[in-house]
């Protein structure tokens, strides 16, 4: 007569069935994957045992991304769009977010806090990834009751998600830091710091978020110059600095999520931001990610800036209403494409006309030249050496009305500052 099984023993019997469909994962072997899920299905096993090794399952393959360079918002982001392209239904997509923003949670408490950075923080709060659940066992049970799904329909999905994590993600170039080792020290020569820094980014974000808030065009791109005019100021601080004590961090990399619609003129405007900003920026238009290398004060330069000026790009986009053409026709989405493509180009060289001006004021009886030049160097030699097979695309714009309306919104948003704004106050 067979006996049940202990706790212990089941659990050791759930783990192997699960370390096998990991290894058909890996190994691309649909057929065996699909032979061990059934036989996870129809395990007589206790499902609490069960539950508990496709949960430890789950956070190896969220581990394996990490490894590869994946960040928790990226994650999200790629499987939204995975989801998307699979015809899944919303709620579906839903839900399998929100398992593996729990997944990502679950695994965040092997990590030590002391070795996970502000900006990955960050990025777990933007996604609310916090452990909801009581005890350390029945996740999945408790996820199926929180969304109204039958314990079939979890594990089907933690299935696909392993699936997803282990098959469909590339591996990236770092991009920051991930949990599990000390975070590196950033080495900053004397008279710059953290603080001075933080205030500096604090009044950058002022202005620029009057820039969002006001509802005139030439304002907005007033106060959008000043803050392109500190960035630049910063920048260069920053590069004296370095030279002046040999410390200081080489170039470093940031990835940025490029959202749907009209991804391609999004990147677009991110990489003419980064070359104003003396970044290089490459996109990954299957992914829906760019990635900027630059230097740290330069980076945050590059991302604030894409952040607002893309809240302001599609304001003006939304404002300008296309006109049908002689034959009737009124293409929305090709002429927001127009637009933004437009837009993009011309705030790029209005950017770097304000960069320019700040290089030849500070520059005058200086030897910052030579010292901006080797900065340059240094972020195309590392932006070589992580694409150096990379493959350029143009693109073609199908709307000549767009375009004229993008560039004409671009141009009456004037980015020089004819005399000097008022210092933004607290708020």
């Amino acid at each position: 007569m067979p006996t049940t099984p202990t706790s212990g023993e089941a659990r050791r019997y759930a783990d192997r069935m699960l370390s096998e469909i990991t290894a058909a994962l890996l190994q691309r072997d649909p057929r065996r994957c699909r032979t061990v899920s059934d036989q996870v299905y129809a395990s007589t096993l206790d499902p609490a045992a069960v539950d508990a090794a496709v949960s430890y399952a789950l956070e190896q393959a969220v581990q394996h991304a990490w490894d590869r360079h994946w960040r928790p918002v990226e994650l999200d982001h790629a499987l939204r769009r995975f989801a998307a392209r699979a015809g899944a239904p919303k709620a579906a997509a839903g839900w399998m977010s929100q398992l593996l923003c729990d997944v990502i949670a679950g695994r965040m408490r092997v990590h030590d806090p002391a070795t996970v950075d502000g900006r990955w923080s960050a990025e777990l709060a933007t996604l609310d990834a916090t452990v909801w659940w009581t005890g350390d066992t029945g996740q999945l049970a408790q996820f199926g009751e929180r969304h109204g799904l039958v314990r079939e329909k979890v594990l089907g999905g933690a299935f696909e998600l392993m699936r997803w994590l282990y098959q469909e993600l590339p591996p990236m170039e770092p991009a920051g830091h991930a949990p599990g080792s000390p975070i590196p020290p950033r080495r900053t020569g004397s008279g710059t710091g953290k603080s001075t820094d933080q205030r500096m980014l604090d009044r950058i974000r002022a202005l620029l978020a009057k820039a969002e808030s006001t509802g005139f065009p030439e304002e907005a791109e007033a106060f959008t110059a000043k803050a392109q005019q500190l960035m630049a100021r910063h920048s260069i601080d920053h590069a004296l600095i370095d030279a002046a004590t040999g410390a200081g961090d080489g170039p470093a990399t940031r990835r940025i999520v490029i959202a749907n619609p009209y991804e391609g003129p999004k990147a677009m405007l991110l990489q003419v931001v980064a070359d104003a900003n003396r970044c290089r920026a490459l996109n990954y238009k299957d992914l829906g990610l760019s990635t900027v290398v630059g230097f740290e004060p330069d980076l945050d330069a590059v991302e604030l800036l894409y952040t607002s000026l893309l809240v302001q790009a599609v304001q003006a986009m939304t404002v300008a209403n296309p006109r049908a053409d002689r034959y009737g026709r009124n293409d929305v989405r090709s002429f927001r494409q127009a637009f933004l493509s437009a837009y993009a180009q011309r705030i790029g060289e209005r950017l770097t006309e304000v960069r320019e001006e700040v290089d030849a004021e500070l520059s005058a009886g200086t030897d910052l030249v030579p010292v901006l030049a080797a900065r340059s160097e240094a972020v195309d030699a590392a932006f070589e050496e992580l694409f150096p097979h990379r493959v350029s695309r143009t693109s073609r714009v199908a709307n000549a009305a767009g375009w004229a309306s993008g560039r004409a919104a671009a141009d009456r948003a004037e980015l020089a500052v004819r005399q000097r704004l008022p210092e933004p106050t607290a708020r």
